[in-house]
């Protein structure tokens, strides 16, 4: 397991169960009580996170029987299994609150990712996440987007890179960008580069310069970015074209007819809803 998922595991249990445990269940349920439980869903949802509220029961109570009862990324009906857990009354209940509050996010956003997903389905676009993640889940929430049938972009600053509209603000000049776009390619080679464009003018100068993987259409409305890839189609048919901000789930579809390669939605991320689960317990 990474080593950032498995300290948030560990934060999110110490906030739960604080330094005096779970003193509920410890003052009403026996000791040597022993249970079934199993995790359902409430309503439609695409499964992700089952390893990571799986190692919550298990830093519990390590002698907890765990059975995973689907995979990431299927699709699962109302009243559908996703995790079996059975041993102590006391630890299923302890480890409930955290296996649940991972699992709702991590379900709500592959869901979202699905829907989005299928409005696309038929045409080439990718459709990306963004850096807009909870901090210290991002790689929980990029497994869960990729669970739902998208893709990720970069995972942070250090990956590749993306020069956005305050980048060139602070450079002061688009005739600037090549020499360090060379420094750029020589000290960090096989890192992609991507650079904003708020207009078709810079469309166009971007187009020019070499060096430049993608270019980032932010904002821009339908009409101007199928001139966009037009531009791109007669001057530089190697660069892709990744649309930009705004992007929801009614008009995702007219984005992606209009011919750009990729489609980044923070929406993914920042907006979805957590998935509706419950456990069911039975005494044994």
């Amino acid at each position: 397991m990474n080593a950032g998922v498995d300290e948030l595991i560990s934060l999110a249990l110490a906030e739960d169960l604080g330094d005096a445990g779970d003193v509920t269940s410890k003052t009403f349920i026996p000791a040597d009580s022993q249970s079934r439980a199993v995790i359902v869903a409430r309503s439609r949802c695409v499964a992700s996170g089952l390893s990571t509220a799986a190692e919550a029961f298990r830093r519990i109570d390590p002698a907890l029987a765990i059975s995973i009862k689907c995979g990431e990324g299927d699709t699962l009906e109302t009243g559908a299994p996703l995790i079996g857990i059975e041993g102590s009354t006391c630890s299923i209940l302890s480890g409930e609150r955290t296996a649940l509050n991972f699992l709702g996010r991590l379900c709500g956003i592959a869901t979202l990712a699905r829907r989005y997903a299928d409005a696309v389905s038929g045409t080439k676009v990718r459709l990306l996440d963004t850096r807009k993640t909870t901090p210290g889940w991002r790689i929980l929430e990029k497994q869960a987007v990729k669970a739902g049938g998208c893709v990720n972009h970069r995972m942070g600053l250090y990956d590749a890179v993306l020069v956005k509209d305050n980048h060139l603000a602070a450079l002061g000049n688009l005739a600037l960008l090549p020499p360090v776009i060379a420094r750029l390619h020589a000290e960090h080679p096989g890192l992609p580069i991507e650079i904003e464009a708020d207009t078709l003018e810079q469309v166009n100068h971007l187009l020019a310069m070499p060096g430049i993987d993608v270019i980032l259409l932010d904002n821009m409305a339908c009409d101007l970015m199928r001139k966009a890839v037009a531009l791109r189609n007669a001057k530089a048919p190697a660069v892709f074209l990744e649309a930009s901000g705004g992007v929801t789930l009614e008009i995702v579809g007219a984005i992606a007819e209009t011919g750009v390669d990729r489609i980044s939605v923070g929406a993914l991320t920042h907006s979805s809803v957590n998935a509706d689960l419950s456990l069911e317990l039975e005494k044994l």
